[in-house]
This record gives structure tokens, C-alpha cells and sequence, in this order.
């Protein structure tokens, strides 16, 4: 069993150094596993399940979390085990608070609702590139994630996925964009109770990798932006957990990575930026972002807004586009820009109000686990309520697969004890 730990304020006062160390590592982490053979398959054309929403032009409604429009989800892109299921278009937030739409996919367990109706839980996905064709309620689930996402309909929740504001839907989706990704999952919660499906009023939050960056982003405003919906705000499961980025985005420029990285780790480095800098450019236009990009650096990120992750990467790799070619120099240069960057993708470390569950593979190569050691000691040190869970050799994604013993106790426990309102 996963083991929780508590952690010291020593851990917080030294997360810079331990950041700059990893620097590399973590760069490279949320997408090294995304750099495919130049030889990848195309991802499937996107289905709409009858609602296409990447040129909604109808009204936004002036409440977030309002269900705009639901269709049955083609039977193609179900979990394994599923009993019925929608794709969902609804009313949230996007960048500079602007009103928008977001898509989402829902899924009910099979059988007859409890009295009261499925507990929910609201998932958070990750990495899958920015583009309307990426958007997961248009493209079958991983391996993985199918997997995952079964076992909890066969325990009995209901569970809402957002696609995110501006992935299926105009605009641009802000990659790691907390405020953004965050207001996208609780917005699908309240869109979800509008739906005439017997869940209940009960849900908690679950993400992975990208998602558990917006999962802790949701968990934060949870209980206090779906005030006055009938909610019940229980806790968030987050697992492979990217924290503590802020100083690897701002060192990005014509010296980094270092030469000795090797090819692959760099790719991912070029893939990952690339994708931030879109959704930031489009959240800050003042930091001038592309006074600092060459040519190939502007249409790099031109691309990047419509790719999908595993062609984007192997395209660039096949093109042999680096990151250092990208840039006249570093970020760092603009002013404001480390600012800019800790208010676009920082992971709150203060402010949660309901039970918090890290997990995070000793082995994990795609985000190191001193991300998840540097979040939980400043949770710590802020005394917020965490437990944290290490599995040792287990990588980013076995991790999220293993984590369930763990997750799946505290998950029943939150939601079958007597709640607040």
C-alpha cells in the first residue's frame, strides 16, 4: 500500500535548487513520452457525435455551468463497461474571463442508480495537444486512461469529462492555463446536474499529469464558484502532479536545453513549450511573446495550435526543429514574465478547504516526483489538508493505474461521509 507522508518546511525553503537541478527532467517530462517514432499513425478523424461545436456561434448564457446543448455519445468513443453516455456542451470561462464553451463527454455506470444517484467525479485529462480535433470527447480514451476510468464506473460514479474551454470550441485552450483548465472542470459539474441523469449532488475531482495541475487548479475554487447550484464539493485525487515549473518556462531560450540533452528528451522539451506559449500568448498579448521567437519559431506555435501531441512530436523530430532555434532569446528577457508565468500555470499551495490526495511513481521519468516533494511540503507548510502517496517503481503512468488502491479508499471515504454545503 502507497504510504502517506508528512513533510517539513525544509522541503519548501529548498524547492528552487531541487527545481533548477531537475530542470531538464522536468522540461522534458510532461511530453517525453509523447515524442513517437517519425513513423506514428494519424490520429482517427474527429467525431462530433452529432455536436460539432469548433464554430459555435449561438449565445453563450451569462451563468457558467450553463447545459447548452447534449447529444448520446457515439458508442465508438464509450469507457469499456459503460452504461449510457453524452457528449455535453456548456457555458464556462476562458482567458481574461472572456464567457465561452466547452465541450465535455458524460458516463454512467451501468444498472440502477443508488437513492440519491451516482456520486460523480469530475476527471481532468492530460496531455493530448490544443487543437478542436484533440479534444477527447471526439477521439477514442488511451489504453490507459480506458482503463482507469472503468474501474470507477464499476465502483458506481458518474463521471464528467471536460474537454477545456477552446479544445472542440472557438477560441485558443490555454495549455496549463490553471484558471482556465480549473473553471472548465467545475463548470462541467454544474452542466452535468442540468442533465436529466440520476447523479448525485456529491462529486471529487481526479487528474492526471496535465489534468492533476488542473484538477488541484479546480479543487482550489471549487466549493466557492459552484456555490448556489445544489453542489457538494467532496476532494481531488491528483497523480503525476507537474508543480514548481515556473523557473524551468522562464530559463527557455537560444542556450536552452543544453547541448548535452540528448535528441529525444529535447523534442519534448520543444513540443511542451511550444504548446504553453500558445495559450499564454493569447492569455498575456502585452509580454510580447513573439518580439523573442524567430521565423521557425512562429510557426512552430502556429502548428502547435492545431496538432495533435503524437504528430506534432514526430514531425518536429522528423524536421529536426530544436528549441533553442526557436528564440532570438531567452524568455526571461520580457519583463514580467516570471510573474506572468506563476498566475498562468502555478498550482496553488494554499486556500483548499476539503481533503487533498497526492500520488506520484518513484520512478516516474516523465514528471520527477520532486514535483510532487516540493508541492506537498509547501501544502504542508501552509497547513492544508494532504496526504501524499509514493509508489516505488512504478513510472508516470503506472503510477496512475497503481494509485487506485489508495485513491480508490479515500474517494469512497469523502464521498459517503456526512457533507457540507
Amino acid at each position: 500500500m502507497g504510504k502517506a507522508y508528512s513533510h517539513r518546511v525544509t522541503v519548501r525553503t529548498a524547492y528552487h535548487r531541487v527545481v533548477l537541478l531537475v530542470a531538464i527532467a522536468l522540461s522534458a517530462g510532461l511530453l517525453s513520452p509523447l515524442v513517437p517514432m517519425a513513423s506514428a499513425a494519424p490520429a482517427p478523424g474527429p467525431r462530433s457525435s452529432g455536436l460539432d461545436a469548433r464554430d459555435y456561434a449561438g449565445p453563450i448564457p451569462a451563468r457558467p455551468g450553463t447545459l447548452i446543448a447534449h447529444t448520446a455519445l457515439d458508442p465508438a468513443l464509450s469507457l469499456p463497461g459503460a452504461g449510457p453516455a453524452f457528449r455535453i456542451l456548456y457555458s464556462t470561462v476562458a482567458q481574461r474571463d472572456r464567457p465561452a464553451v466547452s465541450t465535455g463527454a458524460v458516463f454512467l455506470p451501468q444498472g440502477t442508480a443508488p437513492s440519491g444517484g451516482w456520486p460523480v467525479l469530475a476527471w481532468a485529462h492530460g496531455t493530448v495537444g490544443i487543437g478542436d480535433d484533440c479534444a477527447p470527447s471526439v477521439q477514442p480514451r488511451t489504453t490507459v486512461d480506458s482503463h482507469y476510468l472503468a474501474s470507477f464506473l464499476r465502483r458506481g460514479y458518474a463521471i464528467v469529462a471536460t474537454d477545456y474551454a477552446g479544445q472542440g470550441t472557438p477560441g485558443v485552450t490555454g495549455y496549463l492555463d490553471a484558471g482556465l483548465q480549473g473553471r472548465s472542470v467545475v463548470d462541467s459539474v454544474k452542466a452535468l446536474r442540468q442533465l436529466a441523469v440520476p447523479t448525485a449532488p456529491r462529486y471529487a475531482i481526479v487528474g492526471q499529469s496535465q489534468g492533476a495541475q488542473a484538477a488541484m487548479a479546480a479543487a482550489r475554487l471549487a466549493t466557492g464558484y459552484s456555490r448556489g447550484w445544489g453542489l457538494d464539493y467532496r476532494g481531488v485525487v491528483a497523480t503525476g502532479t507537474p508543480a514548481n515549473l515556473e523557473t524551468v518556462f522562464a530559463s527557455v531560450g537560444p542556450a536552452f536545453p543544453p547541448a548535452f540533452v540528448p535528441a529525444s528528451i529535447a523534442g519534448g522539451l520543444t513540443v511542451f513549450v511550444s504548446y504553453l506559449l500558445v495559450g499564454l500568448r493569447v492569455e498575456r498579448p502585452d509580454l510580447g511573446i513573439d518580439r523573442v521567437l524567430t521565423p521557425l519559431g512562429r510557426s512552430v506555435l502556429a502548428q502547435a495550435g492545431t496538432a495533435c501531441s503524437d504528430q506534432f512530436a514526430a514531425d518536429l523530430a522528423r524536421r529536426k526543429v530544436t528549441l533553442n532555434a526557436m528564440f532570438t532569446r531567452g524568455l526571461s528577457s520580457l519583463p514580467g514574465i516570471t510573474a506572468a508565468l506563476v498566475r498562468y500555470a502555478g498550482v496553488p499551495t494554499r486556500g483548499y478547504d476539503r481533503p487533498i490526495f497526492l500520488g506520484h511513481g518513484l520512478s516516474d521519468l516523465t514528471v520527477p516526483v520532486v514535483t510532487t516533494l516540493t508541492l506537498a511540503g509547501q501544502l504542508t507548510a501552509n497547513r492544508q489538508p494532504v496526504q501524499v502517496h509514493y509508489y516505488p517503481g512504478a513510472d508516470h503512468l503506472g503510477a496512475q493505474l497503481v494509485s487506485r488502491r489508495d485513491s480508490m479508499p479515500f474517494l469512497a471515504r469523502i464521498l459517503n461521509a456526512p457533507g457540507k454545503r
